[in-house]
């Protein structure tokens, strides 16, 4: 017997829409944004997930993505954590600006070196290393145990606290990680096994 996790990045949200770096900023949902939690909702209805807990950041895009998935699958009167330790990468001294104008600022090259490297965090900000120094420890004493215990778990968050959390699932290298995206509300679904390894993988 497995517990299943399942990840949620947030939908599209009125940052990503305007090309900003976000990070602890807190734009809402766009339409779009909007239109796909309720679209993940939908694909975890149809494959039968029922989760016994729920994590999401402290952030209002991961909240509210949670939000439209329970209020899709009907599911009301639950318990809810939020965590900043769940929250996406704190991009510094690049929140809220153009990802266009950073490059015009910095240089092209820079601005990729922080966006891409694993441990160069932008000035005043967080890099994905830093990311996972505080999300897997909340992961391994919060989210973990739970699974092993074989529920079904479901964490919405961001793009950079969710691939922290893929890593260290997945065994990836810093090289590796730094290569995968996560769509916005796109469910990505584990079996972990009762030793917390990874078991196996569920297409939704």
């Amino acid at each position: 017997m497995t517990g299943t996790l399942i990840l949620v990045r947030h939908g599209e949200s009125e940052w990503n829409l305007k090309n900003l770096f976000t990070g602890w900023r807190n734009p809402d949902l766009t339409e779009k944004g909007i239109s796909e939690a309720k679209a993940a909702g939908e694909r975890l209805k149809t494959a039968g997930f029922k989760p016994d807990a729920y994590f999401t950041s402290a952030l209002r895009r991961a909240q509210h993505t949670l939000d439209l998935i329970l209020e899709t699958q009907g599911i009301t009167e639950v318990t809810i954590t939020r965590s900043k330790l769940l929250n996406e990468r704190d991009y510094g001294d690049l929140s809220g600006l153009n990802k266009d104008d950073a490059r015009k600022k910095w240089g092209e090259e820079q601005v990729l070196i922080w966006r891409r490297s694993f441990d160069v965090p932008p000035p005043g900000g967080e890099s994905l290393k830093d990311t996972a120094a505080r999300t897997l420890p909340y992961f391994d004493a919060e989210i973990l145990p739970l699974l092993k215990a074989r529920k079904t778990v479901l964490v919405a968050a961001h793009g950079n606290s969710l691939r922290s959390i893929v890593m260290a699932i997945e065994g990836l290298t810093p090289e590796q990680i730094l290569k995968r995206e996560l769509a916005t509300g796109e469910p990505v679904v584990y079996k972990i096994g009762a030793d917390g390894k990874l078991a196996g993988t569920v297409a939704v």
